[in-house]
């Protein structure tokens, strides 16, 4: 049997309905911010429970736009987690800013008790990393930051519809960045972004950021970026989003049959801890394993597309060498990048993909 990772080629078997709303975008010549981009930013904002919504070119851009709104730039520092994409640390880097990493916890989000060592003079935001659809200890980033006086914009690309004490990923910051690539649990067919705010003032200085600073055809109030969201992009996004909690509830369900299965495998497997008040997404299902590599390419030689998120942190990339750091700076970070898979977890897939998955993973342990 071969269980795929992506989903995509049975996401998108029935397609007249995309075509149908392609075929209207393409008749009205509504190519550039268009009508359905406006329903699908307001779909949006309503999804995560916050007023405003503006899709951008993707979702480092919504970092960078965020980032750009807030007036951070040279000579400022930013606050992120060490294990994140390197799309966080890109972002803070190409507006201007210091990125200052802090380590991961169990959970792989950032370590909150590390956060206030890493506050200096020069730090002006924190940004929270929602990782594999986990939010972070929220409450915790916002006291920290209200008493320090800085602003928080969480990278919730991981995370649609993940929430802690029933508040949304994206409600919870100043600002809140999402993605919509092809592997997200709302996507489209191609690259895009959005940036949710519970800020009026934000949100008319992201819409203007994201279309060259214009009000009108012929006018330019500030100097901005070109990055909309496309029209036919968010056609299909406004096809998908009412699909987002059936998609999440089932990417849980898959994750908990994962997780019982594995329970009894605590010599050789790692279970990130579940808590009652966080609910999950799974845009990805991460564990640590012993002999991981072993682990993965036996995987892989029975049918199982298993895969690595990330096999080599950010702050040992060639790109952050300026950066100053080294080995052995971030021990969770790194120590994980050398135990934990990714195992498939979509929607997508069928009871007895799922049950052979488990069955590999514990066949090769001696289970």
């Amino acid at each position: 049997m071969r269980v795929s990772y992506s989903y995509l080629d049975r996401q998108f078997t029935e397609l007249d309905g995309f075509f149908d709303d392609i075929q209207e975008t393409v008749r009205r010549g509504d190519f550039t911010l268009g009508a359905a981009v406006s329903e699908f930013e307001r779909r949006f904002a309503e999804l995560c429970g916050v007023p405003y919504a503006v899709g951008v070119g993707c979702g480092t851009d919504a970092l960078l736009l965020a980032l750009k709104v807030l007036g951070i730039g040279t000579g400022h520092e930013v606050i992120t987690a060490a294990n994140t994409f390197i799309a966080t640390i890109g972002a803070i880097s190409l507006a201007g800013a210091r990125p200052i990493l802090v380590d991961n916890g169990a959970d792989y989000t950032i370590d909150v008790d590390l956060l206030e060592g890493a506050i200096t003079a020069r730090t002006k935001a924190i940004v929270p990393v929602h990782l594999t659809g986990t939010i972070a200890d929220m409450p915790v980033v916002r006291e920290i930051a209200e008493r320090h006086n800085l602003a928080v914009i969480e990278d919730a690309a991981q995370a649609i519809l993940a929430s802690r004490d029933g508040k949304n990923a994206g409600a919870w910051g100043d600002l809140g960045c999402f993605s919509l690539h092809p592997l997200k649990n709302l996507n489209i067919w191609g690259d895009g972004g959005v940036v949710v705010t519970r800020s009026a003032e934000y949100f008319e200085q992201l819409r203007l950021l994201r279309n060259h600073g214009l009000v009108n055809r012929d006018e330019a109030v500030i100097f901005g970026h070109n990055s909309r969201l496309d029209t036919i992009q968010a056609a299909v996004g406004s096809r998908l989003i009412g699909d987002v909690p059936s998609i999440t509830d089932k990417r849980n369900e898959n994750a908990g049959r994962y997780d019982r299965a594995f329970a009894d495998l605590t010599d050789f497997v790692d279970i990130p801890p579940r808590h009652a008040n966080v609910r999950q997404v799974f845009h990805t299902y991460i564990i640590r394993v012993k002999h991981r590599d072993k682990l993965l390419a036996y995987l892989k030689d029975h049918g199982v597309s298993a895969k690595v998120h990330y096999p080599v942190p950010v702050h040992l990339q060639p790109a952050a060498r300026p950066l100053g750091y080294k080995l052995g700076d971030f021990p969770k970070c790194e120590t994980d990048c050398g135990s934990i898979i990714t195992l498939p977890v979509h929607q997508h897939l069928m009871d007895e993909e799922i049950e052979y998955v488990i069955d590999r993973v514990r066949e090769f342990y001696g289970a």
